[in-house]
């Protein structure tokens, strides 16, 4: 039967019945009246639920007793993923091959090869290319003495580029994210939690660093041309919410946000978000619901990367193992955390 930690049983039936081409890298089909496994989306009528079994891969299906169908050719999703992969991971190299080039890499023709990337990533192969270059451009600028270095040293063949294809990404522009956010007021406050001092910050459009034993010092650290001021009624209420997150969660506060990421990092923030207190998730799955299934070096990067602790609760991705994994602020806070929101009685039924 499938591993009901990558896809329940109800929603793989679902998949099934309504042919769905995105479910086909997730698990195969096997029909014990005939003893075939197809795709999700085999064109073939439908048999009864209860001749179906669900397996999580065609090795799977082919150790318990099944042939593949060959009408929907269910052997070749694997040599798609594995294509899907390569291509993601040379892109994640700063290779920027076109899209020729790189579909004759993993031996596809150009335009089959593109809809098998959409299909597994949800984005084009060049989409991808540019996200990945503007993470990068990201983290060179927080370093960076020179704007233009940064720009070259991203991978862009000229400023105009990274200004027309990346600036509007990064919520910032370049000079005020390498110079330190001037111009930006930001207020802070500081809560006492059972998992020690808890840093939250916010600018006029929302909350923008919350962070384990941090405080001013570390705020303006991180933003040192930023007017840095105390907290006010506004953000002593935010915090609160944020505190009852971290000391008896049951459901995520609805808070207002200025995270400022590229357009892929806050991809994966926004599928963090989707992820109900009491419920956890490998990489693997994370990356597939923030629609990059191949890019899951990237998407733990972004993980990361981010700056809300609690609020964008990445300590709710485990490894694919099931382990604890890595966490900003400790693997303990993280287990206490998960064992909170596991054991919170308003969890189910929670409007979400």
């Amino acid at each position: 039967m499938i591993d009901n930690a990558i896809i329940d049983t109800d929603t793989a039936w679902a998949a099934f019945a309504a042919r769905d081409r995105a479910a086909d890298d997730r698990f195969v089909v096997a029909v014990t009246s005939t003893h075939i496994y197809c795709r999700p989306s085999c064109p073939a009528r439908r048999p009864k639920r209860e001749h179906v079994r669900f397996y999580p891969d065609a090795d799977a299906a082919r150790t318990a007793g099944y042939r593949a169908c060959r009408r929907c050719l269910p052997d070749a999703v694997a040599r798609d993923r594995t294509a899907v992969a390569a291509a993601a991971a040379l892109l994640d190299t700063g290779a920027t091959p076109t899209l020729a080039d790189l579909a004759a890499r993993v031996g596809y023709a150009p335009h089959h090869f593109q809809r098998l990337f959409v299909r597994a990533t949800g984005i084009s192969p060049a989409a991808y290319m540019r996200a990945r270059r503007a993470d990068r451009a990201a983290a060179v600028l927080a370093t960076s003495d020179s704007v233009t270095a940064a720009i070259y040293d991203a991978g862009y063949a000229a400023p105009s580029r990274f200004y027309d294809e990346a600036a509007p990404r990064l919520g910032m522009t370049p000079g005020q994210r390498r110079r330190g956010a001037p111009g930006e007021t930001i207020r802070w406050t500081r809560a006492d939690t059972s998992l020690g001092p808890l840093l939250i910050a916010a600018t006029n459009k929302g909350l923008c660093r919350v962070a384990f034993d941090e405080d001013e010092t570390t705020l303006a650290r991180s933003f040192p041309h930023a007017t840095i001021l105390p907290g006010d009624a506004a953000l002593d209420a935010w915090a609160e919410q944020v505190v009852a997150m971290v000391e008896t969660p049951g459901r995520d506060a609805d808070l207002p946000l200025d995270v400022r990421g590229t357009a892929f990092q806050e991809s994966v923030w926004r599928a963090l978000r989707t992820i109900p207190p009491g419920e956890t998730r490998s990489y693997a799955e994370l990356a597939a619901l923030a629609g990059h299934a191949t890019a899951m070096r990237a998407v733990g990067s972004a993980c990361g990367a981010n700056d809300l602790a609690v609020v964008i609760p990445c300590h709710r991705i485990l490894r694919g193992d099931g382990a604890i994994g890595g966490y900003a602020y400790g693997p303990d806070r993280k287990r206490v955390l998960l064992e909170r929101e596991a054991q919170a009685p308003d969890r189910a039924g929670q409007d979400r």
